[in-house]
């Protein structure tokens, strides 16, 4: 079973996986692979919070079960659910037989051949290869009592079916947590994980990025692009681009067989790179070319 020996180690296990990893990631990420201790990251869309989970589970060949929050998540659905058609099934073809004992069909129907088990519940389960990597993504989209039960769910590893009685997971998983900060985490789940803020890559590391990304793209048209993206964060947009948009944008032009950036360009492709009208709006005209003379000049030797 793979793990990862140090804090180089383990950057180096996901620069296998073409994930660039700053020492400060790097390093909670390590003391949570070897305190147990789950990982919450939190910051901007589009920072590489939830790549960070694919990487580590494809790192450590672990299983990824990702549960994507959303509001009115509620614990039933993060945890199983019944087969209703199938124990409907059941029901039916028990009466058609002649009427099976009700006290004997009810415990038949409520056993695991009739259980759809959802992300936490699966994240209990023993797996292949060693304990699952379980990425709850954008928690910060749920309400206080889900969050209370995933604090219950996260201090014992543990999830409780009436029917059933209580499943504890034999191996606790590798726990991530993601938050966009659109509402602030009660401290209470915060002070059960390890923290890490993401904040948007520097110039370097974001070119870095992008050339494991997207490795077919020339240097100079990298680091154009990057450039312009850096500057466009600096701008007052609705929502900046994430690395993820760098990412994008790069393929695009790729594909489109650009070798170098032009307002004529820009425009052509702006909706690779921002998401919302206003703010392609406010790119309009003067205002590529001015960002765009802006991004090239920082590239010039001083």
């Amino acid at each position: 079973m793979r793990t990862a020996t140090s804090i180089e180690d383990l950057q180096h296990q996901l620069a296998e996986q073409n994930y660039v990893c700053s020492r400060a990631l790097a390093t909670v990420g390590f003391l949570s692979l070897k305190l147990g201790r789950p990982l919450f990251l939190e910051g901007e869309a589009g920072t590489g919070k939830t790549e960070i989970a694919k990487a580590i589970a494809a790192a450590l060949g672990r299983r990824l079960i990702r549960l994507q929050c959303y509001e009115g998540l509620d614990a039933s659905s993060a945890v199983y659910e019944w087969n209703f058609a199938e124990q409907m099934v059941a029901i039916r073809t028990a009466e058609a037989a002649g009427g099976a004992d009700r006290d004997a069909l009810k415990n038949e129907l409520f056993t695991e051949d009739y259980l759809i088990e959802r992300p936490l519940l699966q994240a209990m389960r023993p797996q292949d290869g060693g304990a699952p990597v379980l990425l709850i993504d954008e928690i910060d989209r749920t309400d206080e009592p889900f969050e209370a039960f995933l604090l219950e769910a996260l201090s014992d590893f543990q999830v409780t079916i009436p029917e059933l009685g209580t499943i504890k997971a034999p191996e606790p998983p590798i726990v991530i947590l993601t938050s966009n900060r659109t509402r602030e985490v009660h401290d209470a789940l915060k002070r059960r994980c390890l923290y890490h803020w993401v904040d948007y890559p520097g110039f370097e590391r974001e070119v870095e990025i992008l050339q494991a990304r997207a490795p077919e793209a020339a240097e100079a048209l990298s680091r154009e692009v990057v450039a312009f993206v850096q500057r466009l964060r600096t701008e007052d947009l609705f929502k900046k681009p994430g690395v993820a948009e760098t990412i994008d944008w790069a393929k695009c032009l790729l594909a489109l067989d650009v070798l170098t950036l032009s307002p004529e360009v820009i425009a052509d492709t702006l909706g690779a790179v921002l998401k919302y009208q206003d703010d392609i709006q406010r790119l309009q005209g003067s205002e590529a070319k001015r960002i765009l003379d802006e991004a090239k000049a920082s590239l010039e030797p001083a």
